[in-house]
């Protein structure tokens, strides 16, 4: 009986949490998230928090403690959306302290009620045009081993618009032919989505041309190129992609270029193209068709409406 009572008793949810409890929750965030972008995100998001709450002793775990948090990321003048990824942390690391019976039910629902910073104006995104894009790809130098690597790379991210981590894991047998066109055939996406997408020809050429000259036989295409242009290793990280896209943006005097602004181009280009909004989705494998509108950087035209001309007007 008194076993019993002392197992209930180190049971008892807590409101003040150590560092073993929310390491151990961090875990549990960390497995429950299919992504690895996500997990990636989400861990540097968690130990943010963990070396902030850690920082002050015995701090309660609640809803109080959160919105300092918040305040405190405000005051370093993070934007709005970084905010917001890392609330979205702290809410999650709370359920799963909850959902384990290390913090009490009724502190991670408080937790859970934080709002998060509020977006001032609507986020400009960065697109290139067409110029920039062949700019781009063809600042890198063609005769060299890394160059021929780091264009074949830039080639799926506009011409294919994936994301660095579904990049890093391609193997040959990926690439296959369907209604005789070349694609990235059954893409394991964000969330587990599967998705088969298109390969232009001129960025197949860019892929056969690097895949040739590394000799890559089997396992993932993109590997490592060292100063003497000897390929090594089993592949490459997301990572290493940032630096590949930051250093020919340098070279074709581009700022502020990211990776996934290659995506954003990817899906505007197709847009200007002719491309149909359907298709683009299926391109780039959005759940929702608001959030491929959001990545070409359109709103709906009330002035011009599309429906105004559509040929029935003399009815």
């Amino acid at each position: 009986m008194a076993h019993r009572q002392k197992s209930a008793k180190r049971a008892r949810p807590k409101s003040v949490l150590r560092l073993p409890d929310l390491e151990q929750s961090k875990s549990a965030v960390l497995n429950s998230l299919p992504a690895a972008s996500s997990q990636e995100s989400y861990g540097h998001a968690i130990d943010e928090f963990i070396g902030w709450y850690c920082s002050e002793p015995r701090l309660a775990f609640n809803r109080t403690v959160v919105l300092r948090y918040r305040f405190f990321l405000e005051q370093n003048n993070l934007a709005a959306a970084t905010i917001n990824v890392r609330l979205a942390a702290v809410r999650r690391l709370a359920y799963e302290a909850a959902d384990t019976g290390l913090l009490s039910p009724d502190l991670a629902a408080g937790i859970r009620r934080v709002k998060g910073a509020k977006r001032l104006g609507v986020r400009i995104g960065n697109w290139l045009t067409v110029e920039q894009s062949r700019k781009l790809l063809q600042g890198l130098p063609a005769a060299t081993v890394r160059g021929k690597r780091d264009r074949a790379i830039l080639a799926l991210l506009i011409g294919c618009g994936l994301r660095r981590a579904e990049l890093v894991e391609l193997r040959k047998h990926d690439f296959q032919i369907r209604e005789e066109h070349w694609v990235v055939a059954d893409l394991i996406g964000k969330g587990k989505h599967i998705r088969t997408v298109p390969v232009p020809a001129w960025a197949k050429l860019a892929v056969d041309d690097w895949i040739n000259v590394a000799g890559v036989a089997d396992g993932r295409i993109f590997r490592r190129v060292n100063r003497l242009e000897k390929v090594w290793g089993d592949g490459i990280t997301p990572k290493a992609i940032w630096h590949i896209v930051k250093a020919a943006a340098v070279k074709a005097e581009i700022e502020n270029l990211a990776p996934h602004d290659l995506r954003r181009t990817c899906a505007r280009l197709c847009h200007l193209a002719g491309g149909e909004l359907e298709q683009i989705q299926f391109l780039l494998g959005h759940a929702s068709v608001q959030t491929t509108e959001r990545y070409l950087g359109c709103k709906q035209k009330l002035r011009h409406a599309v429906n105004d001309a559509i040929g029935l007007e003399d009815a």
